[in-house]
């Protein structure tokens, strides 16, 4: 039976289905029915049920829109995740099926990413942001003195085999982490991901290193006990020099060092 058939029965078994893949693997099936119902392979829960409360459908360059609300459950969806960034990023999909024979109806409303999320007291809502946003971006780059690619991506093509290195963490003082073995400076702009304990998947920014610890840009959000492994990746100030003689990938800077810029005057007083 096609899905048309199916909407166009007397009487219509309809629930919502969410599937949500966290950017560190965890995936997630919620649905608005009051029942779990497995799809798939995949076990759709009850709890916390997610509400659609609205999806608008244009040809404008906003993408297709939706807002999910929902209740904060430890089982599935926690205010501790929420708060430090697990869900960001989020690939979401939003599906309808009929509750009675669940799959036959698999019926697509959206799709997207989960952007900005809000607390509002027991729940929360969260944005869906559409596969269609991506046409509002700039066609080209600005002009910058910096590079603008990321370290390793296909745009600086530096082969970042040798650059990462797993470390076990001694302790943590507010944002310095004791970490031994180290190279200073090489991990400075660069991230640290934590691989167990309740920081598990979480990346931080790495301000700078040296011998024997890390800086990171903020303190972690959860406690980390002596002996945490936690992934170390090299990072970049994304300045020429360091390009050239660190990376020795001049070649595939991207960015514009020598291009005159707003700051002219104060650059060659005289001028």
């Amino acid at each position: 039976m096609s899905d048309a058939d199916i909407l166009g029965k007397p009487l219509c078994t309809l629930a919502f289905c969410w599937r949500v893949a966290r950017r560190d693997g965890v995936t997630i099936g919620l649905t608005s029915h009051d029942r779990d119902l497995e799809i798939g392979g995949l076990l759709y829960r009850a709890t916390p049920g997610m509400i659609p409360s609205a999806v608008r459908s244009g040809i404008g360059l906003e993408g297709d829109d939706s807002d999910a609300a929902g209740a904060l459950s430890s089982a599935a969806i926690s205010e501790a995740d929420l708060m430090v960034g697990r869900w960001d990023g989020a690939a979401l999909e939003l599906r309808l099926t009929e509750w009675e024979t669940p799959g036959e109806l698999w019926l697509l409303l959206a799709v997207g990413e989960i952007g900005a999320v809000a607390r509002k007291g027991a729940g929360f809502t969260a944005e869906l942001i559409g596969a269609a946003a991506v046409l509002g971006a700039p066609v080209a780059p600005s002009t910058s003195p910096d590079c603008r690619a990321r370290l390793g991506d296909r745009a600086c093509r530096v082969d970042m085999a040798g650059r990462r290195r797993i470390v076990a963490v001694a302790s943590v003082a507010d944002n310095v982490a004791a970490a031994s073995g180290l190279a200073a400076g090489d991990y400075a702009f660069g991230t640290l991901r934590w691989l167990g304990g309740p920081n598990a998947g979480l990346t931080q920014a790495v301000v700078d290193n040296g011998a024997g610890s890390v800086t990171l840009a903020d303190a972690p959000a959860f406690a980390v006990a002596a002996g945490t492994l936690a992934l170390l990746t090299e990072g970049c100030d994304r300045q020429i020099g360091t390009c050239a003689e660190r990376f020795g990938n001049a070649v595939n800077f991207r960015g514009e060092p020598y291009l005159p810029g707003m700051d002219l005057l104060t650059r060659y007083p005289g001028a």
